[in-house]
């Protein structure tokens, strides 16, 4: 009976089905002309009537497209059909790509990525204490849902409206300043659920998200920086805020901390694992520090790739070259954990430089010199024009997402 609901009143599919059948009628009849009339007339009338019943049938199957559309995505178009259909059977063929880190790098790179492939993975860190999360994470007791927050809405495949709700933050209001919409939905869904991560799982289906996105660990963590000058600095905001000697050593409290099981299967699945990009020390680093996402990352047979940063950061890389950056991730890790580096190389109109010189920050390094260090470290350096250079010196989501993927084609070819 259920089938017959097809044939209700009102459903404007029964006039378009009929229309195709009698399209079906007409190109049946046409070819048994073809077949049994010898003369060239009334062949040549039968290739008409063909012609008109595939035309018939083109007719019908847009206008049934069409009925459905209008229900399942107003206001979308055929457009939105034509692009969820690419989504699926064109980017689900793409390689399984894990991208760690956090902050607003890795969502920039999100952006890029989900029109390259549908098999992505966001592990971000949960080690932010400062803003709205911070306030969230002390008030509430929840992990930090800032990174994650923008991890969500940079692979929503929704309308725009509801990823602008999502990162909708409040100027004013007693206890709302400066929270944004999405970090309150996120610690609403996960106080409603009493589950963090399926908080994110329900947000990921509410903002209809290409991949997957997943905390690093479900623990509360802290970070924790010795710089060279022997100050210990506790809070991932305290790290940024302090200045002078670089930081030497960083690590988590607690130390144990255990990474998600999403996060650990993912690594072990990936034809790649992106590093970065976002703050070396409080945004990548973190990850990379807790032993389940560390061990995985080091034994994956993947191309793994870290992507550097444009511009150093005060307190956090001041001074630091490329060469420097990788180096941390190095020491602070084990062998194997990167075999790839990119590096920006386009370069900074006099006006940004002069402007960020003024907050302190400067392009990263990169000389000549340092190539030998990559080759006797066995990680290829890759340089690239990656930085959007015109309000803002920033990672330009297309072109960085275009060089991993040559990358990882390259790779792949060995």
């Amino acid at each position: 009976m259920k089938k017959l609901k097809w044939l209700y009143p009102g459903m404007l599919i029964k006039r378009w089905i009929s229309l195709s059948v009698f399209g079906i009628l007409m190109i049946s009849m046409g070819f048994v002309m073809v077949l049994s009339e010898r003369n060239s007339e009334n062949r040549a009338i039968a290739g008409l009537i063909i012609v008109f019943g595939i035309m018939l049938i083109i007719v019908a199957v847009k206008r049934i497209l069409r009925s459905f559309m209008t229900v399942l995505m107003p206001d979308r178009g055929e457009d939105a059909l034509v692009d969820r259909i690419f989504e699926k059977r064109i980017l689900e063929k793409g390689p399984k790509i894990v991208v760690i880190g956090g902050g607003t790098g890795l969502s920039t790179l999100l952006t890029g990525l989900k029109h390259k492939t549908g098999n992505l993975t966001a592990i971000v860190t949960v080690a932010d204490d400062g803003g709205s999360s911070g306030r969230l994470r002390e008030e509430f007791g929840v992990l930090p849902p800032g990174d994650i927050r923008n991890c969500l809405v940079a692979l929503s495949d929704s309308e725009d409206l509801l990823g602008a709700l999502f990162q909708f933050r409040f100027k004013e209001g007693a206890g709302l300043e400066g929270h944004s919409f999405g970090n309150l939905f996120i610690t609403a869904l996960s106080q409603v659920t009493g589950d963090f991560a399926k908080a994110i799982k329900e947000s990921s289906k509410v903002l209809a998200i290409r991949g997957n996105v997943y905390p690093a660990t479900l623990e509360k963590v802290k970070l924790k920086a010795i710089r060279r000058d022997g100050r210990e600095i506790e809070g991932e905001c305290h790290i940024r805020e302090t200045s002078g000697s670089h930081i030497e050593n960083l690590s988590l409290i607690p130390a144990d901390c255990k990474a998600t099981q999403e996060s650990v299967e993912a690594i072990k699945e990936a034809d790649a694992i992106v590093l970065g990009p976002g703050s070396l020390y409080t945004s990548v680093m973190p990850n990379l520090l807790i032993e389940g996402i560390q061990e995985e990352v080091s034994r994956s047979k993947a191309a793994k790739i870290y992507v550097c940063n444009v511009m150093t950061e005060p307190g956090e890389t001041d001074d630091l070259s490329v060469k420097e950056h990788v180096n941390a991730i190095i020491r602070h890790t084990r062998d194997g954990v990167v075999n790839h580096c990119i590096a920006n190389v386009s370069r900074i109109p006099k006006d940004l430089y002069e402007r960020y010189m003024g907050e302190g920050k400067f392009p990263v390094k990169l000389d000549e010199s340092d190539e030998a260090w990559f080759k006797n470290n066995r990680v290829k350096l890759v340089k690239a024009r990656i930085a959007s250079i015109k309000e803002f010196v920033r990672h330009d989501p297309e072109s960085l997402s275009d060089a991993i993927m040559n990358i990882i084609t390259e790779y792949g070819r060995k």
